[in-house]
């Protein structure tokens, strides 16, 4: 008995011995109950004999595949906790390099992590996570745009039999950036995410883009000029680095190339951080900077500006964080356009993700 079990109150005489037909008789019983010896094995406390080294010849066929359990397909009576709908159920940050038409560099292969997930119903136990990553599998040589992440759903989908479905990708894009006067080209790489989003029929595709910009006080840029003018007083304006995170719906049939949406970002706050400086380069960020002073609530409508007067863009959002140099604390903005990014509840780890690593 296993310690601390409590004992089961059986009636038994164990003075009277069975004969040996009587066993026979209750062994075939039992063998005929337990369907296999190695079920009686373990119904009479016998243990089997194991094999431990490892059968490198053995060979799956699709009988011995049947025998397999599956418990994510298993009854509704397995499912644990309340039994309701799961709106997103999948997989995330698996990765692998995927290749993208780029617009002005031809194609380019980039490691990606890639999140999958379905749509669970409630009389569901699970679903096979395995399936969205041999469907994406499918489609990952062939060079991706929202066609194939389109493809991709579909396999996935049809495969797990879900109503909803979504594909989100993260990857790092390289973009040559040429310094403000001395003439010198650098990378900058930019946070890009694609996600294809299926609800109740209707698929909407969103490009998320991480802008990384300098900010300088209006405020502080006057306070500093008026110490100057009036007391002689050599003073410098409080300015830091920035980080607005621009979602845009790109409307059915349009083309909206990663590139168009950073030169966009850039027209709207062009204070962009700078790869490679020299002193003449340096000088001009400066000039740059106190030529665009700006809040974040200005960077919130600036970025909108620029989204709301192109075609290609449906509903967008803009998170701006301006991560102060003058406060112990950030300085944020958030600005939506349409249903598809209104929220009134906020991640509680939305701003802490906006800390640009470099």
């Amino acid at each position: 008995m296993n310690k601390g079990a409590k004992p089961m109150n059986i009636q038994v005489d164990i003075a009277q011995k069975p004969s040996r037909e009587e066993a026979e008789q209750a062994l075939a019983l039992l063998r005929n109950y337990a369907g296999s010896e190695a079920a009686l094995a373990e119904l009479t406390g016998a243990y089997p004999d194991l094999h431990n080294i490892y059968p490198d010849n053995f060979i799956v066929d699709p009988a011995y595949k049947d025998t397999l359990p599956d418990l994510q397909n298993g009854p509704a009576s397995l499912i644990r906790g309340a039994q309701r709908v799961i709106q997103h159920v999948g997989i995330s940050n698996f990765r692998l390099p995927i290749p993208y038409h780029t617009r002005d560099n031809g194609d380019l292969t980039l490691e990606t992590s890639v999140t999958g997930t379905v749509s669970l119903e409630a009389d569901k136990k699970g679903i096979n996570m395995s399936r969205i990553m041999r469907s994406f599998y499918t489609h990952a040589e062939k060079t991706f745009s929202f066609e194939v992440m389109e493809a991709a759903l579909d396999d996935y989908k049809t495969d797990l039999d879900s109503f909803d479905a979504r594909i989100q990708m993260r990857f790092s894009f390289p973009m040559k950036v040429q310094s403000l006067r001395s003439g010198l080209t650098g990378f900058q790489y930019y946070d890009i995410a694609l996600e294809l989003v299926e609800t109740a029929g209707t698929r909407r595709e969103i490009v998320h883009l991480d802008y990384v910009y300098s900010s300088t006080c209006p405020c502080s840029l006057e306070l500093s000029e008026h110490a100057r003018q009036t007391r002689g007083q050599l003073a410098t304006p409080h300015s830091q680095r920035s980080v607005a995170r621009v979602s845009v719906e790109v409307l059915p049939g349009k083309c909206l190339w990663f590139e168009d949406l950073i030169d966009m970002c850039r027209r709207a706050v062009p204070t962009e951080t700078q790869v490679m400086v020299k002193r003449e380069d340096e000088q001009a960020f400066a000039e740059l900077n106190a030529a665009n002073p700006i809040f974040v609530e200005d960077a919130a409508r600036l970025f909108a500006q620029v989204l709301e007067d192109d075609a290609r863009v449906g509903d967008f959002r803009v998170v701006a964080s301006h991560q102060e140099s003058l406060h112990s604390h950030d300085a944020v903005s958030v600005l939506t356009e349409g249903t598809l990014f209104a929220d009134q509840s906020l991640d509680p780890k939305l701003f802490s993700t906006l800390f640009h690593v470099g």
